[in-house]
């Protein structure tokens, strides 16, 4: 007879959550010094240089802010010196209402564009 092979819905919502806790601990202590490090050098890079939109942008700035307290300041004024002549600064706010005409626009191109085949 063929044991049972359980799936995430067969626990309720506070068992799951209990099963996730024990997993994570285990996890973590299973892993190495070194394993930890890399593990968490991924994650924060992951966190601080993929960010999507403006909020995850403005909480990765809060967390470097937060990091380095007192000398963020001078972090930015010592990198903005430094690549003072990078020709690819960005726009630090890009109108949320221009961008929106902008992907109605494209969207309308491609809705134009007819297959010659359809008459």
């Amino acid at each position: 007879m063929k044991k049972k092979s359980f799936i995430y819905s067969d626990l309720s919502k506070k068992q799951l959550e209990n099963l996730k806790e024990f997993y994570v601990q285990k996890k973590v202590e299973s892993m190495s010094h070194k394993e930890l490090k890399k593990y968490v050098l991924e994650i924060i890079s992951h966190q601080i240089k993929d960010t999507i939109d403006k909020e995850e942008e403005m909480e990765a700035w809060r967390e470097m802010s937060d990091f380095f307290g007192e000398q963020f300041e001078i972090i930015i004024l010592e990198i903005q010196t430094k690549y003072s002549d990078d020709k690819n600064v960005f726009e630090t706010e890009i109108d949320p209402q221009k961008k929106r005409l902008e992907l109605l626009e494209r969207n309308n191109l491609d809705q134009e564009k007819k297959d010659m085949w359809v008459d």
